[in-house]
């Protein structure tokens, strides 16, 4: 059985709670259990959850769950870019995948509460890279 762990954003917690019940849903329709969870203030505070995550051995796979908004600056970009890049940093570190479903940016929120099925898409990709990369 597929350990997957989540952290969670907490920042939009309304479209985020959404997310992950989908996300643990789903998990459970493919046969892998949420091991873990840890919930970060923001996308921009995942990355260290997630390393601490990908060095345990019961964690076969981190499943980012988030949603940045657009807002009036180019922030919601700085955040999405620089997240989904460390993140795509820590998977290759620790040879473990860490999945993105994290929506966003250049979304508005009622664009969010149409993209929460994306954490589902998140949990599919880890579950086969787990299968796919043994």
């Amino acid at each position: 059985m597929a350990k997957l762990g989540f952290v969670v954003s907490e920042f939009n917690r309304d479209i985020t709670y959404q997310m992950e019940l989908l996300g643990r849903e789903h998990a459970q329709f493919l046969g892998a259990e949420v091991s873990e969870v840890v919930y970060v203030p923001g996308v921009f505070d995942m990355p260290i959850a997630a390393k601490r995550m990908l060095s345990r051995d019961g964690i076969d796979a981190v499943v980012a769950i988030g949603c940045v908004i657009q807002g009036e600056t180019a922030h919601d970009e700085i955040v999405a870019q620089h997240a989904a890049r460390k993140l795509m940093d820590l998977s290759l570190e620790f040879d473990k995948p860490v999945t993105l479903g994290i929506t966003g940016p250049k979304m508005s929120r009622p664009d969010a509460h149409r993209r929460v099925e994306y954490a589902k898409r998140a949990v599919e990709a880890a579950v086969k890279l787990i299968a796919r990369l043994k």
